[in-house]
């Protein structure tokens, strides 16, 4: 399989994908802010996510850049009420572009971290450079991709998104943006509960059926 078709295959079926709205600064104070759906939280304690950048043969990507020259950055995440000025971001432009400015969007300053926080989104997370790894093409050895993991040091949420016990987020409110395959997005607030299996219950029925557990 080519790469191209790969790429289709697989961000087609590995849905629905969160979406990183990433700030940062480059070397020459020049603000960048970009989405990236290759995206996840990976550990609670230390509160860790990773986001991987696939690297264009014309040029690297601004954010990468960005994040191992200053090891910091923001994640935002895009609520539905801005993602068309968010998707403006995702252009391939000029490395001395800012984003902010063609998108419309507007800065928060931060508390632990030079970039911004995007003041729309509902939930960001200031983060530092923890580790980072390049991703080699198995036949090549060229980098087509690199890892990024980022300590979360400070987290944004707007109230208005809390559920009623201000514990946990509310998805139909928070109406956060996922990427699908191609140019196609979801809406994330048609939900249900799966409630965890109990083992004693699981057991009980197995061995009502007359199988051997072991």
């Amino acid at each position: 399989m080519s790469t191209k078709d790969s790429y289709k295959l697989l961000t087609s079926a590995i849905i629905p994908r969160p979406i990183a709205f990433i700030s940062t600064i480059a070397e020459d104070g020049t603000p960048n802010l970009a989405p990236f759906s290759y995206f996840s939280m990976i550990s609670h304690n230390p509160p860790l996510l990773s986001v991987s950048f696939s690297l264009s043969p014309r040029r690297p990507k601004d954010t990468r850049e960005n994040i191992l020259a200053t090891k910091e950055f923001t994640v935002n995440i895009i609520s539905e009420h801005f993602i068309e000025a968010a998707n403006v971001t995702a252009v391939e432009a000029p490395a001395d572009v800012d984003e902010w400015i063609i998108s419309g969007l507007t800065m928060e300053p931060s508390s632990q971290v030079k970039p911004a926080c995007v003041k729309e989104s509902l939930f960001s997370m200031e983060c530092q450079l923890h580790f980072s790894h390049d991703i080699l093409d198995l036949k090549t050895s060229d980098v087509t991709n690199s890892l990024v993991l980022g300590l979360i040091k400070q987290v944004h949420v707007n109230k208005s998104v809390l559920a009623e016990n201000g514990l946990v987020i509310d998805p139909a409110k928070l109406r956060p943006v996922a990427r699908l395959g191609g140019n196609t997005y979801a809406r994330l607030t048609d939900t249900f509960d799966v409630p965890r299996p109990d083992w004693k219950n699981i057991r009980d029925a197995v061995k009502g059926s007359g199988k051997n557990l072991r």
